[in-house]
């Protein structure tokens, strides 16, 4: 893993993204993440130069939430960026289903996103907990090794959500995390030590970067 530390890491990411976008031959598929931090980079990415409609938008992680609920991934990627740029924007179906039927329905929607092809770029970030995507500690999800996309409830709250998991991390050409902020400071040391969810996504065959300030890399040797 890299750690890239700037002043602005949501515009440094955003530059590395319209950059990969820009230079890649046919479509390109960007795994979005929610938080704050991912939506200050889309804010600025959002106003690059580039083939917008070439890109296939999916989730690395949502809520099991009503799409247009303030909580939800998708609905904060769509507010911040995909309805400023087009693209094609896949997204996980709730209605009268369950979180398992969910997961393996969008499953199934991006295996022919991805087809024969490697994932291109997925955008992640970092809970304090060191989780990444909706990898939580002590979650179920964190064994799975046969699916790409799982319902996962999160120990501590009870709360449901739908995952990538590591198969399908693991395999994309790259993944860039980012962290802001000295209250992501241990988490961040502890996932380069490989020893939280978000420091496993090292363990496949992605290039693996991770945006960071000041505080965020404070700890880190």
């Amino acid at each position: 893993m890299k750690a890239i530390v700037s002043e602005d890491p949501a515009k440094a990411a955003a530059m590395q993204v319209a950059e990969m976008i820009a230079g890649a031959d046919g479509r390109f598929s960007l795994g979005l993440a929610g938080g704050s931090t991912p939506a200050a980079m889309y804010r600025v990415l959002r106003y690059a130069e580039i083939d917008w409609s070439r890109v296939d938008f999916w989730l690395s992680d949502e809520r099991w939430v009503a799409w247009d609920d303030e909580r939800s991934n998708g609905n904060m990627a769509m507010t911040e960026l995909v309805d400023h740029v087009g693209g094609k924007f896949h997204r996980p179906t709730f209605d009268g289903t369950t979180p398992e039927v969910s997961a393996a329905a969008y499953e199934e929607s991006l295996r022919s996103v991805f087809e024969d092809r490697r994932p291109d770029l997925v955008l992640l970030g970092v809970g304090e907990d060191g989780h990444t995507a909706s990898l939580f500690p002590g979650s179920r999800a964190l064994k799975e090794r046969s699916r790409c996309f799982v319902s996962n409830v999160i120990p501590e709250t009870g709360e449901h959500r739908l995952t990538a998991t590591y198969p399908l991390l693991w395999s994309a050409s790259h993944l860039l995390v980012l962290a802001v902020g000295e209250n992501k400071a241990i988490a961040v040391a502890d996932s380069f030590a490989g020893v939280t969810p978000a420091g496993k996504i090292a363990e496949g065959e992605a290039v693996v970067e991770w945006h960071l300030d000041q505080g965020a890399a404070s700890q880190l040797s």
